[in-house]
């Protein structure tokens, strides 16, 4: 399941464009979970870059850990090189070096996008220890949250999405909810790396509310096969029947952007606990 939205937010360049450096738009470095404008980002969480003739063409990274070069295109972050997703004329998506800044401080990062040795000019991005963000399955931050129930379906109303598993989460069950920016871990990673060695838990444990009531968190950390994505496996809570509950993560004094909803059964589904595995 792509975590990472392609089309939707992808400009074409005119053939005239290669001549030009890459320029990234004012304000145009996001969260890549919730797209919020304004908003800081954190050490190891996923953005999304916007702006003009940042690459000759779409190409996506397949390599873990993530590529620092894609199509002759590259980023830094004050001069640390962040790892790629993708990249597109209009848009790249990068991880956030866990270096960027010391660890657990607030500040500026300055970040380059280079193409076929052009730089663009420098863009001042706020940078904070905690920017938490639920991903959803729409683009924008709002719709369904990306969530996976115990038998791997998505936690939506069944034909949501044609094609695809999906169902209400039940009261009792532990779901997997796929979240950015949730802080630093408690063992160290490399830039672009998955977690697939072994687990690594967020130092601060979040408070999970779904429905308006707080939710038991079994494990908070980064999900063992994709750079720079949280993962938290967390319990539904004895709530009413409802659709579109609202979902919202607190975390390090910060709150998760409204519009993540999760649709919710009153069948009691006193499921096992997930492992902490990508489905």
């Amino acid at each position: 399941m792509k975590l990472l939205r392609l089309a939707a937010f992808i400009s074409v360049a005119a053939a005239s464009a290669w001549a030009q450096a890459p320029s990234i738009a004012a304000g145009g470095v996001l969260d890549g979970a919730s797209f919020a404008r304004g908003q800081a980002v954190a050490p190891g969480s996923l953005v999304s870059i916007f702006g003009g003739a940042l690459a000759n063409a779409l190409q996506q990274n397949d390599t873990v850990p993530l590529s620092t070069s894609i199509g002759g295109v590259s980023v830094t972050m004050n001069n640390v090189p962040a790892g790629l997703y993708f990249v597109s004329s209009g848009q790249i998506n990068a991880q956030v070096p866990w270096n960027v800044l010391s660890s657990g401080s607030n500040g500026t990062a300055n970040v380059v996008v280079t193409r076929n040795g052009q730089a663009s000019a420098p863009l001042a991005i706020q940078i904070a220890p905690y920017t938490a963000a639920i991903f959803t399955l729409t683009p924008g931050g709002s719709g369904y949250a990306l969530a996976i129930n115990a038998d791997g379906s998505v936690v939506a109303p069944a034909g949501t999405f044609p094609g695809i598993a999906s169902r209400p989460a039940k009261v009792g069950e532990t779901i997997v909810i796929y979240a950015n920016g949730l802080g630093p871990v408690d063992a160290a990673i490399a830039n672009g790396a998955n977690s697939l060695d072994r687990l690594r838990n967020t130092t601060t444990v979040p408070v999970v509310n779904i429905g308006g009531t707080s939710a038991k968190v079994v494990f908070s950390g980064l999900a063992p096969q994709f750079p720079g994505v949280n993962q938290l496996n967390v319990t539904i809570p004895d709530i009413a029947a409802n659709n579109s509950a609202p979902v919202s993560i607190t975390i390090g004094g910060q709150t998760t952007p409204t519009g993540p909803i999760l649709a919710i059964s009153r069948q009691a589904g006193h499921l096992p606990g997930m492992g902490v595995v990508l489905l």
